[in-house]
């Protein structure tokens, strides 16, 4: 028999979109800051992250998060997100995944934690029945109503803002933001991509349309398209991190208010901000959320399967 690689890993779900975080198993990123470990990890490891959350083990949805030591002294946990196609820089729900997966096995308990990224430290809380609370990195609007052509569409009009990611963030469109939609909200959320990286703006590989929201509880409701064409199940943390910063710019939300954001399949966050500087348009968020673990076991990489490094 070959020696089998075996991968511990925890599965959660935050509103709905899945978290593998990998406890123990994974390639040995070595020391260093997480942005390093991250490329380590992206250009000499990519076989390992397409084995953990493609299929036949993964699905189009799933992110994972590696487990690993932080660099930053004040942290005391450092993760790496990833999904299909590729690693991501911070990921919201899957942070919220991360500590309740973490409270699951017993190590962590209710309170403050504070989690390094490969774009800055985090700070998440665990709250009683499951709520997480995760302030997010600085986050700011780079762009105001950048106007694009879509290709079959026509002009389309959009923020380009971070929230530990890069959004384009579109609330005139035309669209139904509905789950029986998704198969043209993917198209046209794709296309406006390609017109926004063509634009100038080639980090965007997110985009997020809103709409009005489906219940008297939420204030909007949106469709985020991640990399790799898969939509967020969630409302999508980094992306109402970028949301609470464009709203903030415009003077639509005041400090501390809070903002319900409700997904395409109606699941919800809730978040709210404080001023880092207002000159430089920069904030502070806090998203709130549920997370709930839906799985534990050990993945087995297999040399002798021709998809032992998964279906890319």
């Amino acid at each position: 028999m070959p020696d089998i690689p075996r991968l511990r890993f925890v599965d959660s779900h935050t509103g709905g979109e899945p978290t593998r975080l990998v406890m123990d198993g994974g390639p040995d990123l070595g020391a260093g800051p997480l942005a390093e470990r991250l490329a380590r990890f992206r250009d000499a490891f990519d076989p390992w992250r397409s084995a953990i959350v493609n299929e036949p083990r993964g699905s189009e949805p799933l992110v994972g998060a590696l487990l690993v030591p932080p660099h930053r002294p004040d942290c005391r946990f450092g993760v790496i997100f990833f999904n299909r196609v590729g690693p991501l820089g911070m990921c919201g729900h899957g942070t919220m995944g991360l500590v309740t997966s973490l409270a699951h096995l017993g190590m962590i308990s209710p309170g403050i934690v504070r989690i390094d990224t490969p774009v800055g430290a985090v700070q998440a809380e665990l709250h009683a029945k499951n709520e997480i609370s995760v302030t997010n990195v600085p986050s700011f609007r780079r762009a105001r109503a950048v106007a694009v052509d879509v290709p079959g569409f026509g002009e389309v009009r959009g923020d380009v803002a971070w929230g530990g990611n890069w959004f384009f963030l579109v609330e005139d469109h035309g669209q139904a933001i509905e789950s029986a939609a998704v198969g043209q909200l993917t198209g046209f959320a794709g296309r406006i991509r390609q017109a926004v990286n063509a634009a100038g703006f080639p980090e965007v590989d997110h985009v997020e349309l809103f709409s009005a929201a489906a219940t008297a509880a939420a204030r909007s409701r949106n469709f985020v398209l991640c990399p790799g064409d898969a939509y967020d199940r969630s409302p999508c943390g980094t992306g109402t991190s970028a949301k609470l910063a464009c709203l903030a710019a415009d003077g639509k939300l005041r400090e501390g208010e809070p903002w319900v954001q409700e997904s395409v399949i109606g699941s919800t966050f809730t978040g709210r901000f404080r001023w880092l500087d207002r000159e430089k348009g920069e904030i502070e968020p806090t998203i709130a959320g549920t997370a709930f673990v839906t799985a534990e076991g050990v993945q087995l990489l297999d040399p002798r399967d021709p998809f032992c490094w998964g279906i890319r």
